[in-house]
């Protein structure tokens, strides 16, 4: 599974970063101020329908994130007010690692060099890498949806990662919670995939949506700490 891996890219919110439980404390009160109290399974299955229709054409994430916000005002019934629209994209700030995540990527990060795929703006994902680098990890690269003029599934991620890595795709492993953004498109150029399947208040699939096709990762695992431990075994 391993021999001839150079390098190991990852998406970063879902795998590296709870983003479910950020999203969750980002949108829920302001549901709750205009009297709207849906399930968490719900606020996380809309919220992936809306981001998925908003990246379909290329804008800032911080827009996409707004939008979302106006998106479920209106499924809602009320008008978001700006400071409302703002609350989402400023609590990625906020988000946090999986307990296992920096020190699973230092672990990683001795045995591989490390690249990040994101559909993020270059100013939101910066306080995130503090929180990814705490245990001594570093990334190669960074590879973001700003830099790209692009979101994933879109193919452009990880040709350019390639690119920038200088690497063939079966010197790469990419490592991902969702199958539709990341690993469908990763192993269509040939990249070998790691499905990590973090808990999600959606069994089964997390933020994938619904109506998407997923693909067969050569490993599957439930952590980054089963990854590393995985990678150690080989």
């Amino acid at each position: 599974m391993f021999q001839g891996i150079e390098a190991i890219t990852f998406d970063c919110y879902g795998t590296l970063i709870d983003w479910e439980k950020g999203i969750l404390r980002a949108l829920r009160p302001m549901l709750v101020v205009h009297g709207k109290v849906l399930p968490d399974a719900e606020i996380v299955r809309l919220y992936a329908e809306f981001e998925a229709e908003e990246e379909r054409e290329y804008k800032p994430y911080r827009d996409v994130l707004m939008n979302v916000v106006d998106r479920f005002a209106h499924h809602c019934g009320f008008e978001a007010e700006d400071r409302e629209r703002e609350r989402l994209p400023e609590s990625i700030a906020r988000w946090e690692p999986f307990p296992d995540t920096p020190k699973a990527l230092a672990a990683l990060g001795s045995r591989y060099r490390l690249a990040i795929c994101s559909n993020i703006d270059d100013d939101l994902f910066q306080p995130t890498l503090a929180k990814l680098t705490a245990a001594g990890a570093s990334f190669e690269r960074v590879v973001t949806a700003q830099y790209c003029r692009s979101y994933k599934p879109d193919p452009r991620h990880f040709r350019v990662a390639l690119a920038l890595l200088g690497l063939a795709p079966h010197q790469v492993l990419h490592a991902a919670q969702s199958r539709y953004h990341d690993l469908a498109p990763a192993a269509t150029l040939g990249m070998r995939t790691a499905w990590v399947n973090r808990p999600s208040v959606l069994d089964g699939r997390g933020m994938t949506p619904e109506s998407a096709s997923g693909t067969t990762p050569a490993v599957s695992v439930k952590s980054l700490e089963e990854l590393a431990q995985v990678v150690e075994d080989k």
